[in-house]
């Protein structure tokens, strides 16, 4: 598989030159950077969730990252920047930061924070907004989010070989699933072909079958496979933390016909969704070919979840981005180069792709064969 470089540091100066444009326009002097995604967009390294670590981001200087000493090694690695602070497993990390940026002189200036950041708690706002008396504190909320939703060229690159994971690790778990295999013998040749191929995170895949196959989040039993059963596999593969995905069902023994006709159907709605998947075209728009097509071919009662999500950089604590996320009242434009998780399921079955907009609409970055596999 051939691997992408890494990222230059030119990419990531383009970044934190739009990033300070949106600062400017919001009057923030200082931003501190906490969830985890937006920490290695733009500084390169991907902190661990043990305590909090912040990235503090001015509009002249080099920014600096505030993390624990433990990291300092891999921070060293894998970023781009050289300015730091330790925090030490005793210290308290909000009060390093509130140091950090007085020290900066910035104890007067308006601070933008991520009031929609999984590691801002009420706890930790309030201590922060306590220990920056002077200080205007802006909601940077939903900024970043956005921004990282059109894909540079190397970040597409990055999710083709996610995605390439995704179609390999699947073929393995199916060659694997057999009666009289157990469902962890499958979700073992899942994750070690990922690992031979590049995925660098832990959670790598969903295995799921017989009466669970429907339970898409369902957690890993120790079933045996039996004939008659659907195999549910949805792979989770990362690359340099971008998330491809993919879900493909496997009948353990001849499907029937009621399954095989299921199939089909759920694959021609989808194949005329992404055909709509061109810039400018209406989320919601793209959602209802799917959302009621499948309650008009009485393929499910009702249909409440999304129809597709936002792929890309992914970190804990979420395992999914809704940042535009398509359901029936979505009300935004799909734009070039955003990448999505598009799935749907009935009957025991699911088929997704990750899939880019282009202006020729929806590519798929996964290949593999879209069918109910036997």
């Amino acid at each position: 598989m051939t691997q992408p470089p890494p990222f230059p540091v030119e990419e990531f100066r383009s970044r934190l030159a739009a990033l300070r444009a949106a600062m400017v326009e919001r009057q923030v002097d200082l931003l501190i950077v906490d969830q985890f995604e937006h920490i290695q967009y733009f500084g390169g390294h991907l902190p661990t969730a043990a305590m909090y670590q912040a990235l503090l981001i001015s509009l002249d200087k080099e920014p600096v990252a505030v993390i624990r000493a433990l990291d300092a090694t891999v921070f060293s690695e894998t970023s781009w920047l050289t300015d730091c602070v330790a925090i030490g497993d005793s210290d308290n990390p909000i009060k390093v930061v509130a140091q950090t940026i007085l020290a900066r002189g910035h104890g007067a200036s308006g601070v933008g924070v991520e009031r929609d950041s999984h590691f801002l708690t009420v706890n930790r706002a309030l201590e922060l907004q306590a220990l920056l008396t002077n200080a205007r504190i802006v909601d940077f909320s939903g900024v970043m989010w956005e921004m990282r939703q059109v894909k540079s060229p190397l970040e597409l690159a990055c999710l083709e070989v996610a995605a390439e994971i995704c179609d390999c690790a699947t073929a393995e778990g199916f060659d694997a699933a057999l009666a009289g295999v157990n469902e962890r013998e499958v979700l073992a040749a899942v994750n070690a072909e990922a690992l031979r191929r590049g995925a660098d995170n832990g959670c790598l895949g969903v295995v799921v079958s017989g009466p669970r196959s429907a339970a898409l989040h369902g957690e890993l039993g120790h079933r045996v496979l039996a004939k008659g059963d659907i195999l549910h596999i949805e792979m989770l593969p990362q690359f340099r933390g971008y998330s491809s995905r993919i879900m493909r069902p496997k009948s353990i023994g001849a499907p029937t016909d009621e399954q095989m006709q299921t199939a089909k159907t759920m694959i021609r709605l989808q194949d005329e969704q992404f055909r709509a998947m061109r810039p400018g075209a209406e989320a919601k728009e793209v959602d209802r070919i799917v959302r009621e097509g499948i309650l008009a071919a009485g393929l499910r009662d009702s249909y409440t979840n999304v129809t597709g999500y936002t792929l890309g950089l992914v970190s804990v604590p979420r395992s999914s981005d809704f940042t535009c996320a398509f359901l029936a009242d979505s009300d935004w434009q799909l734009k070039q180069n955003q990448v999505f998780h598009m799935y749907t399921w009935a009957g025991g079955l699911a088929f997704s792709e990750t899939v880019v907009v282009t202006p020729e609409g929806g590519k798929r970055l996964t290949k593999m064969e879209r069918r109910l596999f036997c």
